[in-house]
């Protein structure tokens, strides 16, 4: 009995040692930004394992959390507790995971857990909302695009002036076919190199007839 349980306390502290290797790694990946905790939940009174970006001001050797415990007293405890809110011991608020890691036989011997300060990320959303925030004073205005539209867009624009007229696009009359021609340029359709081409072809006129329309 003695072999076997000295080969299961071997089998935890790899399994332990592995994840030190992932916590340490997290942590340097988001230096300042995320806590990495480990917790070693066979030494409640010293969990502390692995400690990176230390926020709180805690130690390697510090005892467990009230989640720790609360794990270890309860098998069915869930295996991953996803971004909760939590506080720093000095007020910042935090979002924090917490990832149960459990032996052969099913119980929990460490925690892994990430506490993200989010008082260091708020601003910068702030920021990036400001930056993305679109004015809407001019929402009546025409809108400009940032692509050239495509021949088949275009095609579209110029049946669907035509129905709204119950006539085809080359029967239309010479009015109707600059006020179309007008509104595809305000529109952004000859931003394409062949959109003249293709609205000569479509109104059933030259290519210099649409670029007089579009003056």
């Amino acid at each position: 009995m003695g072999d076997l349980a000295d080969s299961a306390e071997e089998a935890d502290e790899h399994l332990v040692r592995e994840a030190e290797k992932i916590a340490v790694a997290l942590g340097r990946m988001f230096p300042g930004l995320c806590e990495v905790v480990l917790h070693d939940l066979r030494t409640p009174r010293h969990a502390v394992r692995v400690i990176e970006n230390n926020l709180p001001g805690r130690q390697v050797g510090d005892s467990v959390t009230e989640l720790g415990l609360a794990r270890i007293a309860d098998p069915e405890f869930p295996s991953v507790l996803q971004n909760y809110p939590n506080r720093f011991p000095d007020g910042r608020p935090a979002k924090s995971t917490s990832i149960g890691i459990r032996n052969a036989a099913g119980d929990y011997i460490a925690a892994l857990c990430l506490n993200l300060d989010v008082s260091v990320l708020s601003p910068v959303t702030l920021a990036l909302s400001n930056l993305v925030a679109t004015d809407t004073e001019h929402r009546d205005a025409p809108l400009e695009t940032l692509r050239d539209r495509t021949a088949r867009e275009l095609r579209q624009a110029v049946e669907a002036h035509a129905a709204e007229r119950a006539a085809t696009p080359r029967s239309l009359g010479r009015e109707d076919k600059r006020t179309l021609v007008r509104q595809l340029q305000r529109d952004g359709y000859f931003a394409s190199r062949d959109a003249a081409r293709t609205i000569a072809d479509l109104l059933g006129v030259s290519r210099a007839t649409v670029y007089n329309y579009a003056k």
